[in-house]
């Protein structure tokens, strides 16, 4: 299998096989114009200015039929931790209230909760009758990721809705491990996000943020700021400042517009594959390591079933940090966390990646476990 992109097109370090998608991807050389062009409108005054603003609709609408839903339901926000909490820090929570997370969900999604204080009761995602038995009328919310950043399962939010709907709560999805080389219908969610630094090939300071406004119409966020405010005259700060009527209200002052710029690059890129042909390739990646890995009798914690599993291969050990780090020295870069082994694939490897990971894992593991 030959790679889908063209690896010449990324700045990957010359004899390196990059598997971490995951975590970090390599810059397109494409956001060298961006950067170069960021410089140039800052600098160029209001007309500047209105090319900025001009590049984030673009972005914008990019980022919509990413998510497939409309530009009007899309903002952005720094992060997919600043998203989460402007959501969390929205809602009117009472005593006894409870959200409904994975035991290993992520921080950026877990956190802002965990930290207002609202109760949090767990159950496994990957199993959405074990997910629907847990909600009760007290459960509030379900926050999900997509895909597991630990074992890359690949959740069943359509599942998950139901369980939701069960009881009247929202469903709050972080798409990140998905977003750039799977289809999203973040329609499924009241609140979605993406940071866009990982398969998206964006860069940190930017996160894509979706609003459902059919589904949660009457939506206010806690504090607000000049960008998200609807009027740009002098405010009467005697009452409160209407805002913005669409998800423009997420980015409350100026937003990272040279992260925008690389956004709306980045996009444009991914959209002349299109996402079901890039799940295509990467699973093709994913299923052949995983059948390697099987034969050299190494567990992995990511589903065999493509479709319960994501781009990457996860593969737990006590030795993972060791793991990674033979790994690297052999030209390999992937990624350590948490006690285990992620390989991640985009567009940009082929067979010859895969192989050479796989190699490497499997020796740098034998060499661990002596």
């Amino acid at each position: 299998m030959d790679p889908l992109f063209d690896p010449a097109d990324f700045r990957i370090p010359s004899g390196i096989a990059h598997v971490c998608a995951a975590g970090e991807t390599p810059f397109l050389r494409r956001h060298d114009a961006a950067f170069a062009a960021y410089a140039e409108d800052k600098s160029a005054g209001p007309p500047g200015r209105a090319r900025q603003e001009a590049t984030m609709e673009a972005a914008r609408e990019k980022a919509a039929r990413l998510f497939a839903v409309a530009p009007g339901d899309i903002g952005f926000v720094s992060s997919v931790a600043e998203g989460v909490s402007m959501v969390v820090e929205s809602l009117d929570w009472r005593d006894g209230d409870e959200v409904l997370v994975d035991p290993d969900e992520y921080p950026s999604v877990a956190a802002p909760l965990a930290q207002k204080g609202v109760t949090l009761c767990f159950a496994p995602m990957l199993d959405p009758a074990a997910v629907a038995a847990a909600v009760t009328p007290r459960t509030r919310m379900i926050a999900v990721s997509a895909v597991s950043f630990l074992t890359a399962a690949r959740y069943d939010l359509v599942a998950l809705r139901a369980a939701a709907d069960k009881v009247g709560a929202l469903l709050v999805v972080d798409f990140t491990q998905g977003a750039g080389w799977m289809p999203i219908e973040a329609g499924v969610a009241d609140f979605g996000f993406s940071a866009t630094y990982k398969w998206v090939l964006g860069c940190t300071g930017t996160a894509i943020a979706f609003w459902n406004r059919a589904r949660q119409p009457g939506w206010v966020p806690g504090t607000a700021g000049w960008h998200s405010m609807a009027s740009m005259g002098r405010p009467d700060w005697s009452r409160r400042p209407d805002l913005l009527p669409d998800a423009a209200r997420f980015t409350r002052g100026n937003p990272s517009h040279v992260g925008l710029y690389v956004l709306d690059g980045a996009l444009d890129y991914l959209a002349g594959f299109g996402a079901p042909a890039i799940e295509r390739h990467v699973q093709g990646l994913t299923k052949a390591m995983l059948a390697r890995l099987a034969e050299a009798s190494i567990p992995s914690t990511t589903p065999v079933d493509p479709r319960r599993h994501g781009a990457s291969v996860c593969v737990q050990s006590p030795h993972a940090a060791a793991i990674v780090a033979g790994m690297q020295r052999r030209g390999v870069f992937a990624w350590n966390g948490r006690g285990r082994v992620r390989v991640s694939f985009h567009g940009y490897n082929g067979s010859a990646d895969m192989d050479r990971a796989t190699d490497a894992l499997i020796a740098e593991w034998r060499a661990a476990s002596a």
